[in-house]
């Protein structure tokens, strides 16, 4: 059986302020913290996918009472914008991330790029708030405005690599649509072979 996932790493670190206190083992009289709320709607929604955040469901999967629920949200509508939040502020921190990446040679700053956004830190979650995305606006928004973030920075890459404006913007947009849909395509895990795919798919768009 594959481990799971701890979804603490998918809860942005600075951003938000979150304790990252873990769930797993808590009293049910334990108070539990914003953030261990967004923790288990993560969860919920990269196994179940939107369809199974209802407060119910998160109840009984934290061991508390709705009470412990209103203590910190409105209702699902604010703690849906919670997590649509918490989303955007990891992929902020993927954006530093890229930053940080500046300075190496484009064609191994392509392949990191393309690790770290279909890796195990975001694999089942990216595809459920894609899948959210299409039926809740709001969503769709983050996910347009993160899209184009990672697209300006592939497309900054190939400019290193010497490529023209228009080509360069050509090979940005073809790359992350390949990266979507290796997202989509390579199963519930990410796979050893799907990698060498990717590495394989760079190959020929770095070509002149």
């Amino acid at each position: 059986m594959a481990a799971a996932v701890d979804y603490r790493d998918l809860c942005p670190r600075q951003s938000l302020g979150l304790l990252f206190v873990s769930t797993s083992g808590s009293s049910p009289n334990s108070r539990l913290s914003v953030d261990d709320w967004v923790q288990e709607g993560f969860r919920v929604l990269a196994e179940d996918g939107v369809k199974g955040l209802t407060l119910g469901r998160l109840c009984t999967r934290l061991g508390v009472t709705k009470g412990s629920f209103y203590w910190h949200f409105s209702g699902m509508k604010a703690y849906r914008d919670a997590l649509i939040a918490a989303w955007a502020a990891v992929r902020d921190e993927d954006r530093g991330y890229f930053d940080d990446l500046a300075s190496e040679p484009p064609r191994q700053r392509l392949s990191r790029m393309m690790t770290a956004l279909v890796g195990p830190r975001h694999w089942m979650l990216e595809r459920a708030m894609r899948e959210w995305a299409r039926s809740e606006s709001a969503v769709a928004a983050a996910v347009r405005a993160s899209d184009r973030r990672v697209v300006a920075a592939v497309r900054q890459a190939f400019l290193d690599e010497g490529f023209g404006v228009e080509e360069a913007d050509m090979r940005a947009n073809a790359t992350f649509a390949a990266g979507i849909g290796f997202l989509h395509l390579s199963g519930s895990r990410p796979s050893p072979r799907a990698a060498g795919r990717r590495d394989e798919f760079l190959e020929v768009m770095l070509r002149h």
